[in-house]
C-alpha cells in the first residue's frame, strides 16, 4: 500500500508559507504524494450532492501550484484530485503538464481527471455538459498520442479536437508518457478507468457492494479493451486517523493507494498529524 496526502484549500487557504511547509513535512514524514483539487469557477448555489460550496472559495489552480511545490521540495509526488479535463484543451494541456514533469525531474505521477460536477462550471467554459464524458475521453487520447509523437508530427481527427501534424516537446521525463488516472464515484467513471486509465481513484460515498461492482466493471472493462486489468491501480480516500485494520481491509479489497489529509488547526497540529500517521504505517 502507498500513501498521500492531499492538502485542501477548504482548511489551509491559498498562503504560499502554510503550503510549503505543509508539502516539506508530508515529503519529510515520507508520503508518496501531495494532491491538490480542481475547480475552475464557483457560483452562488452550487453545490458537490447536497454540500454547497462556498461561492468566494479560493482553489488554486492545481498544476500552477503544484510547480510551486515541486520548485519546494525534491521527492514527492504530484497529483490532481480530480483535473477537471473537459475544461481544458488537451494540446496546450499536454504541453503545461510535461513542462512541469521536467522541470520536477519524473514528478507530475498522480495526474487524475474527472468530468466535474457543476453544469455552471461547464457553460463558463463554453462546454457542453451532456458531451463532457465523450469530450474526456477524447482528450485522454490526445494527450497520449502528442507525448508519443515524433518530429514528424501526429495527426488528430475527432469530434471536439482536430488538428494535423503537431510536434509537442518537451516530452515528459525521460520520454515517457505520463500516467492518467481516472476520477469519480459512477460506473461511467470505472468504465472509462477499465477502458483507458492508468489507475482508477474511486470517490464518493457509497455503499461496499456498489464498490466492488465498480471495480469488478472496472477490470472488465480493461479486459474488453484488451488491457491488462492487474496494472490499474486503485486509490481510495481515508482519514488520517484511518487504523491499520481498515487499511489492510481496504488493501483486501484491491485498493493499492490511500490518500488522506491533515485537517489540524495550525502546522504544528498538522505535522503531529502526519508524524502520528507515519509512525503507524512506517514511512519515511
Amino acid at each position: 500500500m502507498r500513501f498521500a496526502i492531499s492538502y485542501s484549500p477548504h482548511y489551509h487557504g491559498v498562503d504560499p508559507e502554510i503550503l510549503v511547509r505543509y508539502a516539506r513535512d508530508a515529503e519529510e514524514c515520507g508520503f508518496e504524494a501531495i494532491y491538490l483539487p480542481e475547480h475552475i469557477v464557483l457560483y452562488p448555489g452550487a453545490t458537490i450532492g447536497q454540500t454547497p460550496i462556498p461561492p468566494a472559495l479560493a482553489i488554486p489552480d492545481p498544476l500552477d501550484t503544484l510547480a510551486f511545490v515541486a520548485a519546494a521540495t525534491s521527492r514527492i509526488l504530484l497529483g490532481t484530485g480530480v483535473l477537471l479535463l473537459p475544461y481544458h484543451h488537451p494540446v496546450v494541456l499536454a504541453k503545461r503538464l510535461a513542462t512541469i514533469d521536467v522541470l520536477s525531474r519524473g514528478r507530475m505521477r498522480l495526474l487524475t481527471v474527472g468530468l466535474g460536477t457543476l453544469p455552471g462550471e461547464a457553460h463558463a467554459t463554453g462546454v457542453d455538459f451532456a458531451s463532457r464524458g465523450r469530450r474526456a475521453d477524447e482528450a485522454i487520447d490526445v494527450l497520449r498520442l502528442l507525448w508519443g509523437g515524433g518530429e514528424e508530427g501526429v495527426s488528430f481527427h475527432g469530434e471536439f479536437f482536430d488538428f494535423d501534424d503537431l510536434t509537442c516537446y518537451p516530452k515528459p521525463h525521460g520520454g515517457t508518457h505520463l500516467p492518467i488516472h481516472i476520477g469519480g464515484s459512477s460506473r461511467p467513471a470505472a468504465r472509462r478507468a477499465g477502458r483507458r486509465g492508468d489507475g482508477w481513484f474511486a470517490g464518493g460515498m457509497l455503499p461496499p457492494e456498489e464498490r466492488r461492482a465498480h471495480l469488478e466493471l472496472a477490470r472488465a472493462s480493461a479486459v474488453a479493451a484488451g488491457r491488462d486489468p492487474a496494472a490499474l491501480e486503485v486509490t481510495r480516500w481515508a482519514s488520517i486517523d484511518v487504523s491499520p485494520e481498515r487499511v489492510e481491509a481496504l488493501a483486501a479489497e484491491g485498493v493499492t493507494r490511500v490518500v488522506v489529509g491533515a485537517t489540524g488547526e495550525d502546522a504544528v497540529e498538522r505535522y503531529a498529524q502526519m508524524t502520528s500517521f507515519a509512525e503507524r504505517f512506517g514511512l519515511g
